[in-house]
């Protein structure tokens, strides 16, 4: 869009729309992953997997 000489302001919006799309697709990555952490965690793993999704949940 640079390069063809559009203004500037449809540039930032399309910019905007992509970086909302790539914090979409990670918070659902990230909640897919704490569903399915969660789901498999035994007594054993329960820590391991707390830690984890604490970890991603900084990520949100």
């Amino acid at each position: 869009m640079l390069q063809e000489g559009k203004p500037c302001l449809d540039t930032a919006q399309q910019l905007l729309a992509v970086e909302r799309s790539i914090v979409a697709a990670k918070r659902q990555m990230i909640h897919d992953h704490m569903d399915h952490c969660l789901g498999m965690a035994d007594d054993e793993s329960g820590p391991h997997a707390l830690e984890e999704i604490k970890g991603l949940a900084k990520l949100l």
